[in-house]
């Protein structure tokens, strides 16, 4: 049975940085991207960040160019997304998932799993 398991969220102010991780298990992969995306409240699920599994060629949503970096240790079947330089509208779920990877910018609306998510509150 896969599960994902993600970890790191808490509240911190605007500017702050948290690390989120996910770990896999009882996973093989279906999909050629993992990554992480966000539901804020009332809000539709954003993409944010990917990692193709076997070549690490990076995704990220334009909302976290610059800020946001997602890195994998294959190692330990975890994926990490580290976040800077925080702001309020980052506030939001974050889930990790397994996905297809975006394509010319356009991410998909689906996903093959996802763990519970970790929350993320940022405030001004």
């Amino acid at each position: 049975q896969v599960q994902l398991v993600e970890s790191g969220g808490g509240s911190v102010q605007a500017g702050g940085s948290l690390r989120l991780s996910c770990v896999a298990s009882g996973y093989t992969y279906s999909s050629n991207c993992m990554g992480w995306f966000r539901q804020a409240s009332g809000e539709e699920r954003e993409g944010v960040a990917a990692i193709y599994t076997e070549g690490g060629t990076t995704f990220y949503a334009d909302s976290v160019k610059g800020r946001f970096t997602i890195s994998q240790d294959n190692a330990k079947n975890t994926l990490y997304l580290q976040m800077i330089s925080l702001k309020p509208e980052d506030t939001a779920m974050y889930y990790c998932a397994s996905l297809d990877c975006p394509k010319r910018g356009r991410w998909p609306r689906e996903y093959y799993y996802w763990g519970q998510g970790t929350q993320v509150t940022v405030s001004s």
